[in-house]
């Protein structure tokens, strides 16, 4: 046996030009002594990007809101819309880049919220809102206090939290040594805002007597002045004395209710009245306004028991921007644990109540396991289709691509979240594709070649490097315009086209370069290459037959082939079916498996905090009875609980009334719990609501969302000309909101009507007894609570000052006999008591009025539920349920546009709906432009704009998988799935990229269409098989994955059925649009051509067709250009003719050399399938007239013009030249050149030996014998 050719050699100096990009570099790299620098830097940057790109759990969104908040003491909302509100709005609206503009205005304040586009940068937003507003201050009306402005982004949210809480100590100590801990945990690196929550702040109560002050004749004013003045401390000055300088102070500060005690606020019959006579001083903790409790749960595992709750407060901090949240938690976490025992007392119970850090570490590790598993069963595929050495290939290859493009995100500001690992994961079974082709080649080529050396290998990368890039580039093409995606959605989803674009772009390169490096240093022996094709043999030619009688059934028998095309089209539409019926529900995104949830409580306004303390107690008592998956719990009465990114959104952060209040559960790890969170929080929704309903209450069970947190999932915004009409309309659709069944946690905006108490000044005898109106309204200010004389000075305290109020006791403020006989000095000092300078009387307390984009605005708000929870089912039900209502039948109601509401009453649907509706707008257009793109490709590399459309024909077929495969598994369709779909246009178009190249290959080289097709899918469908089955294994890990399960169903049930019908439609699509590839041939004659491609023409019917022969194809109604109809009529044609001329055996000879005896199509040459017939026919011997007419007949062929052709395969020894070139002619015995020619013109016909089949340069003569198929065409 000769021993291959195992030269190590470059290739020769004139063979670059023969090689396309592929080629090129793989001839620079597979020698050369950098591409093993490279394979192991692309290791050692790999692992530089996983340890020090940043880890969060979801992708970073720059959504920047920024909170300018206006005092205007004393207007009510209508003023405070008209001056404060809608002029402030008009300005902010101003700014570059805002992309909304909300507003609530109250009685004496208003809270304008600025939302500006995502992607925007913090800082500069909140320096645009600041110019903005310094630069309009003159604009603002009199009495209007200095605007506090207030950035709020994705940074604010806390990291990490704990809660600290004790059986032993008070509110006001947990409070104080929350801020000790703050102070300590804040000094580490990276750690941004912080905050305390919680514990009641300490003060000094200076609580009067009304019957005392009357008494001695003291007003509150001099109280007040009095403890002013005395709280004071200057710097007077400065000298020089004593050879030393000195600076001079003056005065001193209060320390402590004892020197408020000892202060002197008059005089009263020449004796001195101290601040003790009148007031109580007392040092303690604030008049209760919040609460917050910690308990424990049946599944919590410390030694702390807590189950009526225990005061507690709660620490938060949050993370600069930018860096890794797993650090700055765990810093966070060793720092406080350090502090256990010294600054944290024995006694004090230390709980992690959120450590994002954990979550975000915990799923990226999940994911990276899940990583290192899909990479592993790809590995395993390949070793079992291709061999150990392949797989070994591989399993360096796709470890160098991961690792680089997680280097790449790094260096692109990415982090490493579950959306980039997710990408990285799917694209696992598309990267191993380019290497898994460009492997296979070089094994194909050193088998055709007997070479193993580097010529060959380069010449097989080159060979498949076009197809290659513009299949890989086609996915990018697939992938990169959903980068484009708009809102919240875009930044939440960017990793996937991103990293997945730079990941197809590196396994390009490397398959290329380190592919052929690696295959020639663990290159076979030339004997196993044979041995492993021989073992392969058999199940090729079973392929071949498969695919040969499956299309050639397709394309000869026409109900067959409009049969499958009427099943396709049936499946298509009972997929789409599927989706429109809601069997297969559609979602933004489905809730995730999160390790807790939130019980939100609502009372009406004006409730006080015993009672919404007292229902919250309760349905915490509840929670611990009915949920066995709770470990730990905090109540958050009267004070928001540290806000998540929905929080944000939703500005939980301003529930800061002593009618709200909510729940923070915690569960236990998911893999202790059966029970999904989502599934925990619908189990408990129902009996929580049935409590909070009894008490006057409602409750709102929140889930941290998926994806974008939006108001709420259903919201519907009310418009109208005025508050009236609003709040009317707004209360109906509340109530149509509640019929319907789809729909929970009904609530809407309209502040409940409660009572007010005001103090109504009589301003004529007021004006008499010389007391102007703003004393009268500080007195009534000092006596009802909460006003502010200034602070003590305890430097030992951290965090916040202990502030000195001046007050009348709780108790008395509700009697308002007893706040009458408070006295009022007039300015010539005579006292005068408060009941007789106006009265007490109750009224309503006005509504908050909400604009949107400066258009007053009112919301109703809802949750879905259910198997048809997205906001689309629930906002269909309630829009029937309104058609039916005679009151709403007629309202406006909009799904896109904003209705004008400035002169009807209009709604339009907001919340999660306009994410989802946004969101599959741009993906579907995405996937129009990715179409595009993808055609423009395929028609850059064709050259044709037929070509393109076959081989993007097989793209909706997916949703043939897709839709089925969602309802199999109980899915519902979501944006990953949409985003799964969009990546399989790629994909698909990738495999048959591949099919028709190959079948356009064969096709230049002479091979008829058919058999062309056929051989493209009897090469390509191993490999095509591999991707797939790559595809699928690497999606399998994360097809149980909450969130990304859907691009799982997609990637996987949509490649199954895709590739198998790639392998149908894309060769009856080549069949069928023939013309596309012969529409031009430049490489053979137009005979030719109607022989390879079955072109007819009446100059090429005329002249390739045997005259004699013309009637048995007329009677038999064969077509002459189809072989397939040639191979199965040929025994009805022989019989025909036999029957149809006078000569039957001379009509048998003819039959004979026509149909078998001349030279076959130049294909690879297969054995003969034992089941075909073989056509004996006994040689006659023919008379020389005969003969003279066969061999002269051809000469009448019309031949076109001589064109560039192939140069045809050397006959074999009796063969005539006539017959090898044209192979129209029988063969025919010529006279030697040693020999005389006969004299007679009527030279004598002998039966020639038949031809054997020459095979086309480079392929084995191995494969399907279609001999009878290439000879029919002839």
């Amino acid at each position: 046996m000769t021993q291959p050719n195992q030269t190590q050699n470059a290739l020769p100096e004139e063979s670059a030009s023969k090689h396309d990009i592929a080629g090129n570099t793989a001839k620079s790299y597979i020698n050369s002594p950098i591409t093993p620098l490279f394979i192991i830097v692309g290791f050692v940057i790999g692992i530089m990007g996983i340890l020090f790109t940043p880890r969060q759990e979801d992708p970073q969104i720059s959504v920047p809101m920024v909170d300018v908040m206006v005092q205007y003491p004393g207007a009510s909302n209508k003023q405070v819309e008209a001056l404060v509100s809608e002029p402030l709005e008009r300005l902010f609206k101003e700014i570059k880049g805002v992309e909304h503009v909300y507003s609530a205005s109250d009685r004496g304040q208003s809270i304008i919220t600025v939302q500006f586009l995502v992607g925007e940068n913090m800082e500069d937003a909140l320096v645009n809102v600041y110019n903005k507003m310094a630069s309009n201050l003159d604009h603002m009306p009199e009495g209007v206090l200095q605007p506090v402005i207030k950035p709020k982004g994705a940074d604010e949210v806390p990291v990490v939290t704990f809660t600290l809480s004790s059986k032993t100590l008070e509110s006001t100590q947990l409070r104080l040594l929350g801020f000790d801990v703050l102070q300590a945990i804040a000094s580490i690196d990276h750690a941004a805002q912080g905050f305390v929550v919680g514990g009641d702040p300490t003060e000094i109560k200076v609580e009067i007597d009304p019957e005392k002050i009357a008494g001695y004749g003291i007003s509150l004013t001099q109280i007040g002045q009095a403890i002013r003045a005395a709280n004071a401390e200057s710097s007077a000055g400065e000298l020089s004395a004593w050879q030393q300088k000195y600076l001079v102070y003056t005065g001193d500060f209060l320390t402590s209710a004892d020197d408020i005690n000892d202060l002197i606020v008059g005089v009263k019959d020449k004796a001195p009245v101290f601040v003790r006579d009148v007031a109580t001083v007392t040092e303690g903790a604030k008049d209760a306004t919040n609460l917050v409790r910690f308990y424990t749960g049946p599944a919590n595992k410390s030694t702390y028991v807590a189950p009526e709750g225990e005061n507690a407060i709660t620490v938060a901090l949050a993370k600069q921007p930018g860096a890794n949240g797993v650090s700055v938690a765990n810093d966070a976490i060793s720092r406080l644990t350090e502090l256990k025992g010294t600054l944290i007392p024995d006694d004090v119970h230390i709980a992690i109540t959120r450590n994002y850090g954990k979550t975000a570490n915990d799923k990226v590790n999940e994911l990276i396991f899940k990583l290192f598993i899909a990479t592993g069963s790809v590995t395993l595929l390949i070793w079992f289709f291709l061999g150990w050495r392949a797989a070994a290939v591989v399993a360096i290859v796709i470890p160098i691509v991961i690792l680089s493009t997680v280097f790449a995100a790094w260096m692109m500001g990415l982090t490493i979240d579950r959306v980039s690992l997710f990408a990285l994961i799917f694209s696992i079974g598309i990267l191993v594709d380019d290497a898994v082709v460009v492997l296979e080649n070089i094994y194909r080529r050193w088998l055709m070649d007997s070479d193993t050396g580097v010529n060959v290998t380069v010449d097989a990368v080159s060979e498949v490097g076009n197809p290659t890039i513009i299949a890989t580039f086609a996915v990018i093409a697939a992938l990169m315009p959903m980068a484009f995606v708009s809102g919240m959605m875009g930044p939440y989803m960017a990793p996937i086209p991103a990293l997945g674009s730079v990941a197809m772009v590196i396994s390009l390169f490397a398959a290329f370069a380190f592919t052929p490096w690696l295959a020639q240093r663990m290159k076979p022996k030339m004997e196993s290459l044979k041995a492993a094709e021989e073992k392969e043999h058999e199940q090729s030619e079973r392929l071949g037959r498969f695919f040969e009688k499956l299309l050639g059934s397709l394309l000869v028998e026409k109900v067959k082939g409009w049969g499958l095309l009427l099943a396709i089209i049936t499946a298509f539409a009972l997929a789409v079916y599927l989706v429109y019926s809601t069997m297969v529900p559609v979602k933004l995104l489905p809730y995730d498996n999160k390790p807790d949830f939130s019980v939100v409580i609502n009372f009406p306004e004006g409730t006080d905090l015993t009672i919404t303390a007292n229902l919250t107690h309760k349905l915490a008592k509840t929670l611990q009875e009915e949920v066995p998956e709770i470990t730990t719990m905090e109540t958050y009465v009267g004070t928001p609980a540290p806000f998540d990114f929905n929080g944000l959104v939703r500005h939980y952060y301003l529930r800061n009334f002593v009618w709200n209040s909510d729940i923070q559960v915690h569960l236990s790890d998911k893999s202790e719990r059966h029970r999904s969170s989502h599934q925990v929080a619908e189990s408990i929704r129902a009996k929580l609501t049935e409590i909070a309903h009894q008490a006057g209450a409602k409750v709102q069970i929140v889930e941290m969302p998926p994806g974008p947190p939006v108001l709420q999932s259903i919201v519907a915004e009310i418009y109208g000309p005025d508050e009236a009409t609003r709040n009317a309309t707004a209360e109906k659709v509340t109530q149509i909101f509640e019929q319907a069944e789809m729909v929970v946690d009904v609530d809407n905006f309209i502040t409940e009507p409660h009572d007010t108490w005001r103090f109504v000044i009589d301003k004529q005898k007021a004006m008499e007894s010389g007391i102007s109106v703003s004393t009268i309204n500080q007195t009534v200010e000092m006596a009802m609570g909460g006003f502010k004389l200034g602070d003590v000075k305890q430097g030992f305290k951290r965090g916040e000052p202990t502030f000195i109020v001046l007050q009348a006791p709780q108790m008395v403020r509700a009697e308002f006999a007893r706040i009458g006989q408070i006295p009022v000095q007039s300015e010539l000092g005579i006292l005068v008591p408060l009941n007789e300078l106006g009265r007490f009387i109750i009224e309503r307390q006005q509504t908050v009025l909400y604009h949107k984009d400066l258009t007053p605005v009112q919301y109703v708000t809802a949750t879905g539920q259910g198997r048809l929870g997205a906001p689309i089912y629930g906002m269909l039900d309630i829009q029937e349920l309104m058609d039916q209502s005679p009151e709403l039948n007629g309202l406006n109601s909009n799904f896109v546009f904003v209705p004008n509401g400035l002169t009807e009453v209009g709604m339009m649907w907001a919340g999660e709906w306009t994410v989802t509706y946004q969101t599959f707008r741009d993906m579907g257009l995405a996937f129009g432009v990715a179409l595009l793109i993808i055609y423009m490709l395929v028609v850059w590399e064709f050259r044709n704009f037929l070509i393109p459309l076959i081989v993007m024909a097989p793209i909706p077929l997916t949703i043939i998988g897709i839709a089925p495969g969602h309802w199999i598994m109980g899915a519902e369709f979501t944006a990953t799935s949409m985003i799964g779909f969009i990546a399989l246009a790629g994909i698909i178009v990738r495999n048959s990229i591949l099919l028709v190249d190959f079948s356009r290959q064969e096709i230049a080289k002479g091979v008829a269409i058919t058999d062309a097709v056929i051989f493209a899918c009897k090469a390509r469908t191993r490999p095509i098989i591999i991707t797939a089955a790559a595809l699928v294994l690497g999606s399998s890990v994360i097809l149980f994955d909450p969130i990304f399960q859907g691009m799982a169903i997609s990637l996987i049930f949509g490649i199954l059925v895709a590739t198998l019908l790639t392998l149908v439609v894309i060769p009856l699509g080549c069949v069928s649009g023939r013309a596309a590839f012969c529409a031009s041939p430049s490489n053979y004659t137009a005979e030719m051509g109607a022989h390879v491609c079955g072109l007819k023409t009446p100059e090429i019917e005329e002249a390739t067709i045997h005259p004699r022969m013309k009637l048995v194809f007329a009677k038999t109604a064969i077509d002459p250009f189809n072989p397939m109809a040639m191979v199965k009529q040929a025994p009805k044609a022989v019989a025909l003719a036999e029957e149809s001329f006078d000569e039957p055996k001379k009509a048998a000879v003819v039959v004979k050399k026509v149909e078998v005896t001349e030279t076959p199509q130049v294909i690879a040459e297969p054995e003969t399938p034992a089941a075909e017939p073989e056509m004996k026919v006994e040689e006659p011997e023919v008379v020389a007239e005969e003969s003279k007419a066969v061999v002269e007949e051809p000469k009448v062929v019309k031949k076109p013009a001589v064109r560039r052709t192939r140069k045809p395969a050397a006959p074999k020894k009796g063969a005539t030249p006539e017959a090898s070139v044209t192979e129209e002619a029988p063969a025919v015995k010529t006279p030697a050149a040693t020999e005389t020619a006969p004299k007679t013109s009527e030279p004598e016909v002998q039966q020639s030996a038949p031809v054997e089949p020459v095979a086309p340069r480079g392929r084995k003569k191995r494969g399907i014998q279609l001999k009878d198929l290439n000879e029919d065409e002839k």
